[in-house]
């Protein structure tokens, strides 16, 4: 395993932890977006529940490395549908998904290593 690898593992780790336990808290700002994707909010709590568990299965990779391709799909799968909420259904700026871009970024590269 690369130091960039590890990088990168830890980062993704710590962003989709926290994304989780913003949306599982139902955080101010979390809620408006939500309103803003229209989407309905049983269904935060399953993005976040994939959140969490692709956050806990990225540290499991320091041990099992087969997992790290596997949950690299997994959150690649959810930034496309986070830039799409954000771009199409939200409207936003380009700049509001730019998280969301660097995460996918991180994940694709991932795949690769």
């Amino acid at each position: 395993m690369s130091i960039l690898t590890a990088i990168f593992q830890v980062i993704l780790f710590g962003m989709f932890t926290f994304s989780a336990s913003l949306k599982f808290s139902r955080s101010k700002s979390m809620v408006q977006h939500w309103n803003e994707y229209r989407y309905p909010f049983w269904f935060m709590d399953v993005i976040a529940s994939l959140e969490l568990l692709g956050a806990i299965g990225m540290l499991a990779a320091f041990w099992a490395p087969a997992l790290m391709k596997y949950v690299a799909v997994l959150f690649i799968i959810l930034m496309l549908g986070a830039i799409h909420a954000h771009l199409f259904r939200a409207g936003h700026k380009p700049i509001m998904a730019i998280n969301a871009f660097f995460m996918l970024l991180f994940s694709a590269v991932l795949i690769f290593m």
